[in-house]
């Protein structure tokens, strides 16, 4: 995987990078801190099986190596760089083959979902995260020279999965979509602006991801309420 050295010569985005670096990790501990990380030290129901905890080790995965990634440009190693993106590939597959797994294991196998939701209509929510991480992450290794737009699609990998962590810390909100939804929404739009701003010009590539982004939330819940979806969700159970 080539990538341009001109991705060194931008430090502008420094620090959003930085802070996307810190805060993906941070947030994804506030949410699982008590569920899933550190959940032998509190009451928790047992873990359904073990695909669930594939699913977890994934997303771990994802996010220490975004990070990393992150720390490996801002200390200059484009090589390991490099080298790790043929590495997220991997991993990418591994995600989306586990997480597919998983949504269709709970919501269909199992018919769970979060209080105040019904399976067919949760469903949707971790099926759109999975297809848009492909996008966005496909996106990123097809613009793997150009450093603005890679790493904006790179960011946006970021945001999409940022729902569920969030959702899961108690800010107060009665309906915790408000939270899994607004939160990286406002993110999302406050880095393109922050982006446009330092840049003096709309990357056009971060746009438009961010608008599939901010689309796809709405679009999510009314999907669900169709009585087609629910035939097909009908269709797809076992």
């Amino acid at each position: 995987m080539a990538i341009n050295q001109n991705l060194l010569q931008r430090p502008s985005d420094r620090s959003l990078f930085l802070v996307a670096g810190i805060g993906f990790p941070l947030i994804v501990l506030l949410g699982f801190f008590k569920s899933y990380i550190f959940r032998l030290f509190f009451e928790n129901p047992p873990i359904p099986n073990l695909l669930v905890h594939l699913h977890g080790v994934s997303m771990m995965l994802w996010v220490l190596y975004f990070t990393m990634q992150v720390v490996l440009i801002r200390s200059k190693n484009v090589k390991l760089h490099i080298t790790m993106g043929i590495i997220g590939i991997a991993l990418t597959i591994f995600v989306l083959v586990i997480g597919l797994a998983t949504t269709y294991d709970s919501q269909i196998v199992r018919n769970t979902a979060p209080p105040g939701l019904e399976p067919h209509k949760f469903f949707l929510i971790p099926l759109f995260d999975m297809v848009l991480f492909a996008l966005f992450f496909g996106g990123a290794i097809y613009y793997r020279k150009s450093p603005a737009e890679h790493k904006s699609l790179m960011l946006l990998t970021v945001f999409n999965f940022l729902g569920s962590p969030v959702s899961r810390i108690p800010l107060g909100f009665e309906n915790f979509m408000y939270q899994a939804f607004g939160f990286p929404a406002l993110l999302a739009v406050i880095a393109l602006g922050w982006h446009t701003w330092k840049h003096q010009k709309l990357n056009k590539v971060f746009a438009f991801g961010t608008l599939i982004f901010l689309v796809s939330l709405p679009l999510r819940v009314f999907i669900g309420e169709t009585e087609t979806w629910l035939k097909i969700f009908r269709w797809l159970a076992p």
